[in-house]
């Protein structure tokens, strides 16, 4: 009898702390994100000529500014990933929010005495604590999320950031319109200082850590995940890591999704406002919907991914090929729609636009998971490798997006940026598909260490890993 299946016989009914945890982990990354994009919507209302008081910055300083987010965020990537694993979630996703919060309410001061420099230095000293979000989260939800229930609680976590982004895009046009954009800061500031409070009192490191959860639960979590007590700390073999082709395979994806993601969310409220003529609180609600649409879909996706797995239909490897072909794939060919949209057709390229942020959601049962299928030992270290060469990209691709366009009104040069993303999207996937595998990776556990190989189910679960459960 596998762990799998002693795990669903001894699971608790009802809802249990790791749910509590799940809803927590989300509503971290719905304010997360929320302050990371409310400057692209921000910007459209504080460059506005029409106004009396505006910031007169040319297109490619904004471009600057919107990336500027990006350039601290890269800084502190792998040394985040190897700080989840050796202090836990908790502190750091703690600080990530809480000093987030502060920025934000500080931001609109800035903004009025030092100009885009001071605005560019509060969004570097973001993004610089906005580091620990990706390890710490896949760090907390391999402690966290039971195998049999991974495709559905982590869906639910990771999409509280498109959430973020979408009520971020929806709310921001009218704040600013009846309150100003510096009330789109402040909102920002406050929502994320309630979360920090209330994550001190409940949340948790690891099942085994928690306050407030039974044993039945806590025995449950372990069996799953095929662990006793708390994991153990492993030093990271970082020149396996690195060798691994299955590794880069995840990297290569990692690196094009950020590439048409990031572009289309930093860009996607100016393309609105320049092309389309659409005023900044139509500009909010039309931005929002592809990432509602993102948001919605992404929760059969996870559902789908269980189903998948838990029935055999396909093994784990192929299931995140599929997803993920779906999720990158399927906005490639909806961009390429989009570029040849006719001019003027407001209705037809929020169609496009939703369709190929919406499908995207896909990647969430994708490569991400895979960092946890390769090392679930060491996923925080291998989501910070990847998330800070990804993120470069994600500096770049509105760098590129400024030098490409050189007239914001013209939609022909707009077409140029939906095609280089539509072409990154299909060879990011492509590679993934030749060279990914969900298998455990060997290097997990290091061979010195025969801690593990006392527990037969341990092994159990590590050789079903890739063929029947997530």
């Amino acid at each position: 009898m596998g762990v799998a299946t002693n795990a669903l016989e001894i699971r608790p009914k009802g809802l249990g702390i790791r749910h509590v945890q799940t809803i927590l982990l989300f509503l971290a990354m719905l304010v997360a994100f929320m302050m990371r994009v409310n400057i692209s919507m921000a910007i459209v209302d504080m460059t506005d000529e029409r106004k009396d008081e505006f910031f007169d910055w040319s297109h490619s300083v904004q471009s600057v500014v919107l990336s500027s987010f990006f350039w601290g965020y890269v800084i502190l990537q792998v040394p985040a990933g190897e700080l989840a694993r050796k202090f836990g979630g908790k502190p750091l996703i703690t600080i990530s929010v809480s000093v987030n919060a502060l920025i934000s309410l500080l931001l609109p001061t800035a903004a009025k005495i030092g100009d885009w420099k001071l605005v560019c230095v509060c969004r570097i000293l973001q993004g610089f604590t906005q580091a620990f979000v990706y390890p710490c989260m896949h760090h907390l939800v391999s402690q966290w999320v039971p195998l049999e229930e991974k495709g559905l609680l982590t869906t639910i976590v990771y999409a509280g950031g498109q959430l973020g982004i979408a009520i971020q895009l929806i709310i921001s046009g009218f704040i600013a319109t009846d309150w100003g954009w510096q009330a789109i800061f402040y909102t920002n500031g406050t929502l994320g200082a309630i979360w920090t409070v209330v994550y001190l009192i409940f949340g948790s490191d690891s099942p085994e850590t928690s306050k407030y959860i039974s044993k039945e639960e806590v025995k449950y979590i372990q069996v799953s995940l095929g662990r006793v007590g708390e994991q153990k700390i492993y030093p990271a073999p970082w020149l396996k890591i690195m060798t691994s082709l299955p590794f880069w395979a995840v990297i290569v994806a990692h690196c094009g999704q950020n590439w048409g993601f990031f572009t289309l969310m930093t860009e996607m409220p100016t393309y609105m406002s320049k092309v389309l003529n659409v005023n900044l609180k139509n500009n909010g609600v039309l931005s929002s919907l592809p990432y509602l649409s993102m948001y919605i879909l992404s929760f059969p996706m996870g559902y789908m991914t269980d189903v998948i797995i838990r029935n055999k239909w396909l093994n784990v490897s192929n299931t995140r090929k599929l997803f993920n072909t779906i999720g990158h794939w399927g906005p490639a060919l909806a961009l390429i729609g989009l570029s040849y949209a006719p001019a003027g057709d407001t209705v037809l390229a929020v169609v496009m636009l939703t369709v190929a942020v919406g499908i995207n959601a896909g990647q969430y049962t994708g490569y991400l998971l895979v960092h946890i299928d390769l090392a679930p030992n060491f996923s925080a270290s291998l989501m910070g490798i990847t998330n800070f060469l990804a993120n470069i990209i994600s500096i770049i691709a509105p760098l590129v997006c400024g030098f490409i366009v050189n007239d914001e009104t013209q939609p022909s040069e707009w077409r140029k940026v939906f095609f280089v993303a539509s072409g990154v999207y299909f060879f990011g996937n492509l590679f993934f598909i030749l060279f990914c595998t969900s298998k455990r990776q060997p290097w997990n556990e290091p061979k010195e260490s025969d801690i593990e190989s006392k527990e037969p189910e341990n092994k159990a679960a590590e050789r079903q890993t890739d063929t029947n459960y997530i």
